[in-house]
């Protein structure tokens, strides 16, 4: 998602200097117009889709179709949703830098200060480790500082009907967002919010946690006991919520996320150890015999085991191996770069926390 936002930034301030040198372009008449806005009451596949929708959740017809109606199509998020050029290279310690930082680093352990008893009481009832929750919601929104600007019915809107055909998946991803919206719409009912409130990401993610309306649906719990849940204001509800999420998941306490790993070149199958990419497949046994080499508490490690590969640009990979908690931990964003900095962030603000 950043990435996305940056490389635009970065096209905006190369593009500056021309139009600087260019008044006439600089300056349009007062003739010229902006393009107007388009609002999905002016779609035929998104009134019929409202309909079909009322009528599978029992809704009010007519409600539902004036609410996408009145959803506007966002260019920007179309353009936001291409994928990266072929041939971009990954950097896991640039991209880690991004969040293991002084900011950062400063705000999470003010949050944990601040939510102590919150965290250690989800740890206690869900068994995911407090640095675990601090790292996601630092990753995800520096705590609750960037939640995102987008109203989150234009957002889904926009990724529903109108997703970039150019995308490689773009039928599975269009039916994604539809789902989405559904799930959204139908949420705001039960709980009688207006959809034209809700702000999130570019995505349609919501509130300091970042879940999609889905998400939202089946893993958001109301921590605070207050009758409500709330991701944008209560932040014990997003540590309860963050911690369940994991659970359903299938985190399992105790066991490491990771373990260094080096290699025996002697014997080692590169290849094979890569296959399966993030998903735990080798014993220790299969392991090892195929040039991995770990030590202490991972030979004892009863799971499977992953060889995790992080890209570095041109310099060296970065190598793990990674747990069935590591893939868990993928499993809120599918990203082995992700993981690993949301476990890093966490452990790193925790190791400034003051001893009690």
């Amino acid at each position: 998602m950043n990435r996305f936002l940056c490389t635009l930034a970065a096209t905006l301030l190369v593009a500056a200097p021309a139009l600087a040198q260019s008044p006439a372009k600089a300056r349009p008449n007062n003739a010229a117009k902006t393009a107007p806005v388009f609002t999905y009451d002016q779609s035929e596949a998104a009134m019929a889709f409202a309909t079909d929708l009322a009528v599978r959740r029992n809704l009010d017809p007519a409600w539902v179709r004036q609410q996408i109606g009145q959803a506007q199509r966002l260019p920007i998020v179309v353009r936001l949703m291409q994928p990266a050029p072929a041939g971009t290279p990954k950097n896991w310690a640039a991209y880690r830098a991004r969040f293991i930082e002084p900011v950062r680093l400063r705000a999470g352990q003010r949050f944990w200060e601040d939510n102590r008893e919150t965290l250690a009481r989800a740890e206690l009832d869900y068994g995911v480790p407090a640095s675990l929750i601090v790292g996601v919601i630092g990753v995800e929104t520096l705590y609750g500082q960037h939640t995102g600007n987008y109203r989150v019915i234009d957002a889904l809107s926009t990724l529903a009907f109108d997703f970039p055909a150019s995308h490689p998946r773009a039928a599975a991803r269009t039916e994604f967002f539809k789902s989405e919206l559904e799930q959204f719409l139908s949420l705001a009912e039960r709980t009688g919010t207006d959809p034209l409130t809700p702000r999130g990401s570019y995505a349609g993610a919501m509130g300091w946690p970042q879940f999609m309306p889905s998400s939202w649906v089946k893993y958001a719990i109301d921590f605070d006991a207050d009758g409500k849940v709330d991701l944008f204001n209560s932040q014990a509800d997003v540590i309860g919520s963050v911690a369940n999420y994991f659970k359903a998941f299938g985190w399992q306490t105790g066991m490491p996320t990771h373990y260094p790993v080096s290699f025996d070149t002697s014997k080692l199958d590169l290849e094979t150890l890569l296959a399966p990419d993030i998903l735990p497949s080798f014993s220790v046994e299969s392991f090892t015999a195929k040039g991995a080499v770990i030590e202490g508490p991972a030979l004892q490690h009863p799971g499977k085991l992953a060889l995790v590969l992080l890209e570095n640009a041109g310099a060296p990979p970065t190598y793990v191996a990674g747990t069935d908690n590591f893939y868990v931990v993928t499993r809120y964003n599918w990203s082995s770069y992700y993981a690993l900095a949301v476990i890093e962030l966490g452990e790193a603000v925790r190791a400034l926390l003051p001893s009690r």
